[in-house]
């Protein structure tokens, strides 16, 4: 068994560990199993059965996690994107009044479109031509939208008239309980003790217990059925309703956030070549597959996890993590009650929040805000791109949007510049891309 694992995920030609690996993976699926719960309630609002809805969103994470592992060898976990699912729930079948068998049959064509340029190697070409600057500007805005995704779910920071953000009650549970896990792995990173998040983690959730902020919800659940959602998906419905524009919209989101989240989590983990991340196009090639197949279980685009940060900042360097991981959500089915103590939500004054996962984000954002250093800022054709694409991630909570203002800006600037036969034409053909996308979401 040792032996066979050794062999196929090249432990020791990546410097890694069984037990790194392990801790890797299991930290990894505590920063992100609240989309566990978070999925279903967000799908629900369209009609769709909640626990139908959990089981493919179970399924389907560990099928695309544990094929992201196996093709490309990296600790990236999949999942259903955030983001997505609410322009699926509340755009797609809310505002424009689709119903969510035709949405899932959109998100399906899209996620087909993807495969197929993932199986020709032109997905994996998009890594490898995006500039340094905008490589390393993408993992800091990353970093700080991660950072401040743990500062929300804390409650430290929350939305306020006039100013859209400010501190939140301090003196509040959550937020007590959030500072005293941001301090313990803080403490624990300090001292250089292994399995830093996993054990601020378990010590956060022992805390959260007696203090009523973390719920005590059993141990095993029977999974429920997959029935009203498995193969609902009007594929038909989806070209006769004339939805190719929100095709278009969920295919970009996809191979954007995908890239995004490739470059952010990869790149401070030292995954690049000479500026190439090798086996992209597999790792993308998976996240592919795994939306194909979320939408025939039931649910929206599946995209690689910025939360994997977490697992590789605890070590995890080799697809043996994301088995681990896998193996977790396929746990989660069944173990649904425990999963939630971690990734459960505490609903303080109206928000809903997640304070156990909170603070391995903030550290997480932290640890990826090192990337900036390798930006060339005395170069402004290559500074103020990466300038807007750090600042616009976290301001606008987008990936994509981040990742747009930067191509644009760079592409425009070095034609400016007279440069721009330095920058590759696939360059200008994203940025030309991302302009249509902001015309068919503000013009048209």
């Amino acid at each position: 068994m040792t032996e066979a694992l050794e062999k196929i995920f090249q432990l020791q030609a990546n410097q890694t560990g069984f037990r790194k690996e392990l801790l890797g993976g299991l930290t990894t699926f505590m920063t992100m199993s609240y989309i566990i719960f978070v999925q279903p309630a967000i799908l629900g609002q369209t009609g769709m059965d909640k626990g139908a809805v959990m089981v493919a969103t179970c399924l389907v994470s560990a099928l695309a996690t544990l094929l992201t592992g196996l093709l490309a060898n990296y600790p990236v976990a999949q999942a259903p994107a955030m983001g997505h699912n609410v322009f699926f729930a509340v755009t797609v079948c809310g505002l424009m009044g689709y119903s969510w068998q035709v949405a899932l049959g959109a998100n399906f064509i899209s996620g087909l479109i993807f495969t197929v340029l993932a199986l020709f190697g032109v997905a994996g070409k998009l890594v490898e031509i995006i500039p340094d600057s905008l490589k390393n500007a993408i993992a800091a805005g990353i970093g700080l939208l991660i950072a401040l995704i743990g500062l929300e779910y804390a409650g430290i920071v929350v939305s306020t008239p006039g100013v859209l953000v400010g501190l939140g009650d301090l003196g509040s549970k959550p937020v007590i309980l959030a500072f005293v896990g941001l301090l313990v792995i803080s403490i624990l990173m300090a001292w250089r003790v292994p399995g830093a998040l996993l054990w601020g983690i378990l010590i956060t959730t022992a805390v959260g217990l007696p203090l009523g902020v973390v719920k005590y919800q059993g141990v095993v659940a029977t999974p429920p059925s997959l029935a009203p959602t498995l193969f609902r998906l009007d594929i038909a419905g989806a070209l006769k309703s004339g939805l190719i524009p929100i095709i278009f919209v969920f295919f970009f989101l996809d191979v954007f956030d995908t890239v995004g989240t490739l470059v952010g989590v990869c790149g401070p983990a030292g995954f690049f070549k000479n500026g190439k991340l090798p086996k992209a196009n597999q790792a993308m090639l998976a996240d592919a597959l795994g939306t194909v197949t979320g939408t025939l279980l039931g649910t929206s685009t599946v995209t690689s996890y910025i939360e994997s940060s977490t697992g590789i900042a605890q070590g995890a360097r080799t697809g043996l993590a994301n088995l681990v991981t896998s193996v977790l959500f396929l746990g989660a089915l069944f173990l649904s009650p425990l999963a939630a103590m971690v990734g459960g939500s505490f609903v303080y004054r109206d928000q809903v929040l997640h304070p156990v996962i909170a603070p391995p984000l903030i550290i997480v954002g932290f640890l990826m805000m090192k990337s900036v250093a390798r930006i060339d800022w005395e170069d402004i054709s290559e500074a103020i791109p990466a300038f807007l694409t750090v600042v616009v991630m976290p301001l606008a909570v987008s990936i994509t949007d981040g990742m747009a203002f930067g191509f644009i800006s760079y592409s425009l600037i070095k034609l400016a510049r007279g440069e721009g036969r330095k920058v590759h034409w696939l360059v200008y053909l994203i940025s030309f891309l991302l302009v249509i996308r902001y015309f068919i979401r503000y013009v048209s």
